[in-house]
């Protein structure tokens, strides 16, 4: 990654504030914070709102393996914007840590500096769904004081016992940063490794037992439409310690092979899987008129998938499912107890399934080169299924089988389909000794489609009267779904107005029929609507018009010139059929050319034709899943340019 400097052209100097200025900083803020606030800072783009100065963890380890970890943080206030990041937090659980330290400061422009202490900070639930709240932070805000050319720093010191030894540390949020770094300091005959994602390698400084990894001069990472998660864009490192031969070994788990981390976790999850006679009951209720095992799968599919979400999270239940008896006698619980609930109730119908743990929210967050259960924040579940079963989302395991995967949380997504962001990742199937990291099924762009007809009566005025059909299916039924049942009756009328809207404009729209068939994977959603003026009358002889009417339901705008970040392509299919009945008295004058396009990560076509009075226009766009690199940005550029240009083309139509 290009150095701040070597991108601006500039260097950072340790320019002094006003002596008078520090001379009352000194009594309040710590000498690390008054240095950083010495920092002149370099001139930055106006949306680049903050600077960080400093992100400085140190993580002491003790024979008993048990940590402290003492953080510094400081940051400088570039524009009203950046008053924002004047915040400082603290993450701790009830049960195995607690902060020792929590302190800010806020040295402003005048160098005056106030400082915040315990009758400034809240300690709030970090989920406001979590049932027993010991997943907690510690908050003090200074966005009200902060104002542009302040610093704002904190230093917190807490206190951790870990279920395992390991650490992930971000270089980076989006802000520019001047330092970052991360010290781990182990006991004698400790070992201690570290991987570095998102970056080229960062070896650490080695000082006795004491290893430093640090980065310097990042830039600021944009926000740019279709880029990557952040998570795929920050330099981080994962780091590992543990006892070395000889040294005292106080039960540190420190995993060596995904296999190890697959015992671990089937041993906290297996017991927990047991069904029970009222669960037993329950399942075979639900199965009572399938007629195959994927009838069997869908129905106790829907069943727990419509149980409540709450995240339940206590001790060494942030990792271990709460028993299945108790999540159905409760009707509610997180991703790994629904897993585990639906687990026991295929049980109880002779079918065998297994626990996966996967990464929810980025499928390319996950390295098969870093051991670590760490890397997963969701529990979704692989079933065991028959030659019979035929999904698109079924894996072939080298030694469990076929395995069809399901994601028991997403009540959007329907048994056969996956949320794009777990699509392609590498996730944990957890089966013992058979367990193994495996990649979850991409699905082609065909298995999200969206198909439209539409029937429209062009006036000899330019008003239309149109008509609009669309069956969606795959993921692209789910963002129907999901925004059709998130939102009030008003509010979903309101959205479909404002899209046809965008199109029509004036549009007057005097029927909105959504049908939500969940079981089958599809939506359908009707639409009528009139719109005066859509053609343009010009010199009482020419109408002019666009026949496509109404956007895509997704579009894609790629027009900057340039590029910093990949571009990610979700797996999508479009077609569309247009009938314009034309008005008596007019000719189709002009018709646009056909376009046809294909490239390595899509395609698409338009065509016209003209028969008995009526125009017919078809558009076609298949995108599969893939992310393209900066080095071949202009070609996606060109591809969508023109895509814009093909359904901006008008019909010219003349008067006879």
């Amino acid at each position: 990654m290009m150095g701040l400097r070597a991108m601006l052209g500039v260097f950072f100097l340790c320019l002094l504030l006003p002596v008078a200025a520090l001379a009352g900083a000194r009594e309040d803020a710590p000498p690390w914070l008054l240095q950083a606030a010495a920092l002149t800072p370099p001139t930055f783009d106006k949306n680049v709102s903050a600077l960080v100065l400093v992100d400085d963890s140190i993580v002491t380890v003790s024979e008993d393996g048990s940590i402290t970890t003492t953080y510094k943080y400081a940051v400088r206030i570039l524009t009203r914007e950046g008053r924002s990041s004047a915040v400082a937090l603290e993450a701790y659980t009830t049960d195995r840590e607690k902060v020792r330290e929590f302190h800010a400061w806020l040295i402003k422009p005048s160098g005056q500096v106030k400082a915040y202490g315990k009758n400034e900070t809240l300690d709030e639930a970090q989920a406001l769904n979590d049932v027993y709240d010991e997943s907690r932070i510690k908050r003090i805000s200074a966005t009200a004081d902060a104002e542009p050319g302040a610093v704002f720093g904190f230093q917190t010191v807490s206190e951790n016992r870990p279920y395992f030894h390991q650490s992930i540390w971000y270089f980076q949020d989006t802000d520019p940063v001047v330092s970052s770094k991360i010290s781990v300091v182990v006991p004698q005959g400790w070992k201690v490794t570290g991987t570095t994602l998102n970056h080229s390698p960062v070896e650490p400084a080695i000082s006795g037992t004491s290893y430093t990894w640090e980065l310097r001069d990042l830039p600021p990472i944009e926000s740019e439409p279709a880029s990557p998660p952040l998570t795929d864009l920050a330099p981080r490192i994962a780091i590992k310690y543990f006892p070395g031969e000889g040294a005292r070994n106080p039960g540190v788990k420190a995993f060596d092979d995904w296999r190890e981390v697959s015992r671990w976790y089937s041993e906290l999850a297996d017991p927990q899987a047991v069904p029970d006679e009222q669960i037993a009951a329950r399942a075979r209720e639900l199965t009572a008129t399938a007629k195959t095992e994927g009838d069997k799968v869908r129905a106790i599919a829907r069943y727990v998938q419509s149980l409540q979400y709450i995240s339940i999270q206590i001790g060494i239940g942030r990792w271990r499912p709460h028993a299945a008896s108790q999540v159905f006698a409760k009707s509610y619980g997180d991703c790994k107890d629904k897993a585990n609930l639906m687990r026991a109730m295929l049980k109880a119908v002779n079918i065998e399934s297994y626990p996966v743990l996967i990464f929810s929210g980025d499928a390319d967050h996950v390295r098969d080169t870093w051991v670590s259960p760490g890397q997963f924040n969701h529990c979704i579940i692989a079933i065991r299924v028959n030659n019979e079963t035929r999904e698109p989302t079924v894996i072939e395991h080298q030694s469990l089988g076929r395995l069809l995967i399901f994601d028991a949380t997403d009540e959007h997504t329907p048994v056969g389909d996956l949320p794009d962001e777990e699509q392609g990742s590498w996730a944990l199937i957890a089966a013992g000794d058979a367990g193994t990291l495996v990649r979850m099924p991409a699905l082609p762009a065909n298995a999200s489609r969206l198909e439209r007809e539409a029937d429209v009566v062009l006036t000899p005025e330019g008003s239309i009267t149109a008509t609009l059909k669309e069956v969606s299916t795959g993921q692209t039924a789910v963002a129907e779904r999901r925004a059709f049942r998130s939102l009030s009756n008003s509010a979903y009328r309101e959205m479909i107005e404002g899209w046809v809207t965008r199109g029509a404009t004036a549009a007057q729209v005097v029927k909105i029929n959504p049908q939500d068939n969940s079981t089958a994977g599809s939506f359908m959603l009707d639409v009528e609507f009139s719109a005066g003026a859509y053609a343009q009358l010009m010199q009482n002889r020419l109408l002019v018009f666009k026949p496509a009417i109404v956007s895509r339901r997704e579009s894609l705008f790629l027009t900057d010139a340039r590029r910093k970040n990949p571009v990610v392509l979700e797996a999508r299919s479009f077609t569309e059929t247009v009938r314009v009945k034309l008005p008596s008295g007019f000719d189709v004058d002009e018709l646009p050319d056909p376009v046809k396009l294909d490239t390595s990560f899509g395609s698409y076509e338009t065509k016209y034709s003209v028969k008995d009075g009526e125009l017919v226009f078809s558009r076609a766009l298949s995108q599969r899943a893939t992310t393209i690199p900066v080095d071949q940005y202009q070609g996606v550029r060109t591809f969508y340019t023109r895509i814009r240009e093909a359904e901006q083309a008008p019909v010219v139509l003349a008067r006879k």
